[in-house]
């Protein structure tokens, strides 16, 4: 069982015990800044974050679950997505575990906005990412729980209540899921890659539309999993990259973290470090991200 106890602690000492000191880089720099100013943060902090990180998902995970074997009502925001029951409540469930423990860090979340957002600390949080898929019934759907420190991105808990797993990070601590540590594939050519898309409406109707297409016409293999999936796939080595053009932070910010972590490059498909209004996604193995974001920079030439 994803959540059990024995297993739960094996791996997340494994996790805890790769780095003596957490050293947190910034989230917000801009790709080779190198005048990043450097947080130490000892391990005993980032255990009991995660371990509340944690419990908070598995709290939420089983209010979803119940909902989703169940019955609920479906509203639709003003931006025209749907939002449940489900979605309030797990934020609630999260938002009250957060605040038991760490009663003084800010929160953001998906539902019900923000609170105490200039703290030294600030969670974020997206009770259901994917709610569509949620309300659809089919399992493509999370919860994303990050935390970040004076700016810098240092936790992140990436939780699949309908597909059974849980996936989390520490800055310098490595990724981990309930097998064991988590490194992305040593694929570096785009003709060996399996790559996905996720949303990708606004890349359709720009330009770089003819330079994804070139790339994926080389691709070994092409898939569209969309949403938390193809993060984990990436994070296992089981999935080479991943392009999306339509997200937001709350979305990403823990599958930043994770991929990160198990040795992969995430930016923005500009190349830029992930920030509070990044709305895009590259993200693959050094090498192989590298040749992707050269496509992508030359859209305006053919390949």
């Amino acid at each position: 069982m994803v959540f059990g106890f024995i297993g739960f602690l094996v791996s997340w000492r494994l996790a805890t015990s790769l780095a003596s000191k957490h050293r947190i880089a910034p989230l917000f720099s801009a790709r080779g800044d190198s005048n990043h100013a450097e947080i130490i943060m000892s391990n005993t902090d980032l255990e009991a974050f995660l371990s509340v990180a944690l419990e908070a998902a598995k709290s939420a995970r089983k209010l979803i679950l119940s909902y989703y074997n169940g019955e609920f009502d479906i509203e639709i925001k003003a931006d025209q997505t749907p939002v449940t029951i489900a979605d309030r409540g797990a934020e609630q469930v999260i938002r009250n575990t957060i605040s038991n423990h760490f009663p003084a860090h800010g929160i953001f979340g998906e539902e019900y906005g923000s609170e105490n957002k200039n703290t030294e600390y600030l969670w974020l949080i997206d009770p259901i990412d994917g709610t569509k898929s949620f309300v659809k019934r089919y399992g493509m759907f999370s919860t994303q729980i990050a935390l970040m420190h004076k700016g810098e991105l240092i936790l992140g808990v990436s939780c699949a209540p309908a597909m059974n797993e849980l996936v989390w990070a520490t800055r310098d601590g490595g990724a981990f899921d309930e097998n064991g540590q988590l490194h992305v594939s040593q694929v570096d050519n785009i003709d060996q890659a399996s790559i996905s898309t996720g949303n990708i409406q606004s890349l359709a109707a720009g330009e770089r539309w003819p330079a994804l297409g070139r790339i994926l016409a080389n691709a070994n293999r092409t898939r569209g999993y969309g949403d938390y999936y193809h993060y984990h796939r990436l994070a296992a080595g089981q999935l080479d990259a991943v392009i999306e053009s339509d997200v937001n932070i709350l979305d990403i910010a823990a599958l930043k973290l994770i991929i990160t972590e198990a040795g992969g490059v995430f930016t923005d498909l500009d190349g830029r470090a992930i920030n509070l209004e990044t709305r895009s996604v590259l993200t693959a193995p050094p090498a192989l991200h590298a040749a992707l974001s050269a496509k992508l920079d030359g859209h305006a030439q053919a390949s």
